[in-house]
């Protein structure tokens, strides 16, 4: 019997369970959303298992969510398909495909149609954040330009974002939610008669005759643009540990897709590596997602992403533990729990520290890559290529936006619509909004004991305005840089809470001793309504770092629709009103190790680098060792970058290999990519329209 691990209610995103089908799972009937992806509505009825490896029978899952990978494998009316990227249709017949599908018999004759073919200026490959501003601006001199993105609406991983957005207000919408932002920058793309957006359609290669292979809802086309821009963005690194082939270890990507997309809650218990904004900001999104957040590891001395967001997670509860790495997952079938380590000076664990946590779900978030096979495809070719956001250089989504409007002046000035200079002001804003973390502060606290102003607890550098831009009285200004500084309150506040509602970080309360010097009020913000909160209540107040307060009661709850959040009005005493951040949802409980850890056996030169083709570290260890430093001869050998993802996954695991045995990275000769991005059916790339699935019954080439 399958369960429904469908999101019944969500603080941030409308939750629609209606227009449901049924179809079919080794011969089970389910029930799924229409159009939904298969890998959805089989994880939204509690299955997670999709297939068995062919080589040596081991369960295979999810991880990507992208296409990039082909772990979510399944037969689907007959066919091999990659269930993260083909939609669920009425009474299709899902199942388990065990090693590798067995061709039938016959094959129904395929018709072949002549390939459409387009000309346009530009090319931007990827409707993210980058590709959508970039268009924007080429928009402003009537280029004509097509947007490919292989997702169902433009906006990339931006809707995928349920927080606020950092950087500037002014150049990047700061203090908007990223699904408002992409909701918002599709909006204007679609308006504009010379953007035209193809969805649902994937860039397949860069041809040497200057054209360009597009699949689009299931037909091959041909585009021929004057000039590319590749806005792709990045792909998610890997790691090497025991069990990193189990199902339910995840992609960051891959999670958010599922809770934040499809409304799936994914795990039940959920265990993070990586500290990261990509991890910390998973972290909060399974909080809203109603997800225990057992821990997050991180292997630095302090995480790397904004201090904002890992300070939200520890005051609502959630252990991050720094210099810590991980070990194993552990589980037969799919992940049942995790083992971490603390680290030495040298990163290596320390023997007699290994804690283990009983979760479902382990998140791997430990960086990007740039996707940025477009680009040497296309200067390869002899044709013009510019590239930004993430395929370019990775960075925030803030500074991808700005830099998509700075490549798309490039662009329009490349083709001869333009001789404006770009301003140098905005290449000292591009590189602000990029900007890493920069100094810390300690907290101080005015000695004032009377009105009403806000309390601010970011402490760190960091590309953000929108407290200043937004304070009606200018009286929260920032030290040293209108968007990289740390905010100060200097002035007179009205107690109007805008600064608190718009803060991405919700890292600004309001004190207020109006009414009572010695309990004044405090108003905190609070985005995991479905934690429910109500006048009342008593909640336990930590500060910035997570450590109690004192358990005070919530005396008013103000719900602010538009901005989908709400103030939580506590009274506290006087002597610790200034140091209330927030309080804890997640009880200390969910995040205790058990008592005697999980140590995984085995050595590590048998854990896994290249997934598709199980081949281990020791594989490629004894090849490095030999003095062999082409990884094209090291694919020959081993096959490893052979499989389904074109070594998408296990190149950096590689080059890492050859860190580890002291090669310069200069030495190494790199390994020839697939010519194809994603694996692509003869019949198409001779005409074949595959619309209907049930006549798709060719092999995957």
């Amino acid at each position: 019997m399958s369960q429904d691990y469908r999101i019944k209610e969500h603080p941030i995103l409308p939750v629609n369970v209606d227009d449901i089908i049924v179809f079919y799972w080794n011969k089970q009937p389910l029930r799924a959303k229409r159009d939904e992806m298969i890998s959805s509505a089989l994880i939204a009825n509690g299955f997670h298992v999709f297939s068995r490896h062919h080589r040596d029978g081991s369960a295979q899952g999810i991880f990507c969510a992208n296409g990039q990978c082909s772990k979510c494998m399944v037969i689907a009316n007959g066919v091999p398909v990659k269930s993260c990227m083909t939609p669920v249709r009425e009474n299709m017949v899902v199942e388990t495909a065990d090693g590798l599908p067995e061709l039938p018999e016959s094959f129904p004759k395929i018709t072949l149609h002549d390939i459409p073919e387009h000309v346009c200026d530009v090319l931007i490959i990827g409707g993210g954040p980058a590709g959508l501003s970039a268009a924007l601006e080429l928009a402003r001199f009537d280029v004509s330009t097509l947007i490919v993105d292989d997702k169902h609406v433009p906006g990339g991983k931006l809707v995928l974002q349920t927080h606020k957005f950092f950087g500037s207000v002014e150049d990047s919408h700061a203090g908007a939610r990223g699904i408002e932002i992409g909701e918002l920058l599709a909006e204007q793309v679609l308006s504009h008669d010379c953007l035209t957006v193809w969805t649902d359609s994937t860039v397949v290669f860069v041809f040497k005759d200057k054209k360009v292979g597009v699949l689009r809802e299931g037909r091959y086309h041909l585009v021929t643009p004057r000039i590319v821009l590749n806005a792709a963005g990045a792909r998610e690194k890997f790691l090497r540990f025991h069990g990193n082939t189990l199902p339910g270890v995840y992609g960051a990507g891959a999670f958010q897709t599922l809770v934040n997309r499809d409304m799936v809650r994914s795990s039940n218990r959920l265990f993070i590596i990586g500290g990261g904004n990509v991890g910390l900001i998973a972290g909060y999104h399974a909080l809203q997602a109603g997800i225990d957040v057992v821990g997050l590891a991180e292997a630095l001395a302090q995480c790397g992403g904004y201090k904002v967001h890992a300070d939200k997670l520890k005051r609502l509860g959630v252990p991050i533990y720094t210099r810590h790495t991980i070990l194993s997952a552990n589980g037969e079938e799919r992940v049942e729990s995790v083992t971490i380590a603390e680290v030495n000076d040298r990163f290596e664990p320390v023997a007699g520290s290994e804690k283990t946590f009983m979760c479902d779900t382990l998140l791997i978030a430990v960086g990007l890559e740039s996707i940025d096979e477009f680009t040497s495809e296309a200067e390869q070719a002899g044709l013009p290529v510019f590239s930004s956001g993430d395929a370019n250089e990775i960075a925030e989504a803030s500074s991808a936006m700005f830099n998509g409007r700075i490549a798309g002046l490039r662009v329009a000035a490349a083709l001869g619509k333009t001789t404006d200079t770009i301003p140098e002001e905005w290449f000292e804003k591009a590189d602000i909004l990029k900007a890493p973390p920069g100094k810390t502060v300690t907290q101080t606290f005015s000695p004032k004991r009377n009105g009403v102003y806000p309390v601010i607890h970011c402490l760190q550098e960091i590309p953000c305005n929108p407290c200043s831009t937004v304070c009606p009285t200018h009286s929260i200004h920032l030290e040293g840089d209108p968007v990289m500084g740390i905010p100060e309150y200097t002035g007179t506040c009205t107690g109007c809470g805008k600064c608190v509602a718009i803060c991405p970080g919700l890292a600004i309360t309001l004190v207020d001793y109006r009414k009572n010097q010695d309990e004044p009020l405090v108003t905190i913000p609070y985005e995991v309504s479905n934690h429910r909160v109500k006048k009342g209540d008593i909640v336990h107040c930590v500060d910035i770092d997570g450590n109690a307060l004192a358990d005070v009661s919530v005396v008013n709850v103000r719900t602010l629709k538009k901005a989908r959040m709400q103030l939580i009005v506590v009274q506290v005493p006087a002597e610790i009103a200034q140091r209330v951040v927030s309080f804890r949802i997640q009880h200390e409980d969910v995040s205790k190790p058990i008592d005697k850890p999980v140590i995984p056996a085995g050595k590590n030169d048998n854990l896994m680098v290249c997934l598709c083709e199980r081949v281990t570290a020791g594989d490629i260890r004894a090849l490095v060792k030999k003095g062999i430093h082409d990884i094209n001869m090291i694919k020959a050998v081993t096959r490893a970058g052979m499989g389904p993802c074109g070594s998408k996954n296990c190149d950096n695991l590689i080059r890492r290999i050859f860190r580890e045995e002291g090669i310069p990275i200069e030495t190494i000769v790199p390994g020839t990519r697939r010519p194809l991005y994603v694996e692509t059916t003869l019949g198409i790339l001779g005409g074949a329209e595959m619309n209907n699935i049930d006549n798709e019954k060719e092999t995957m080439q």
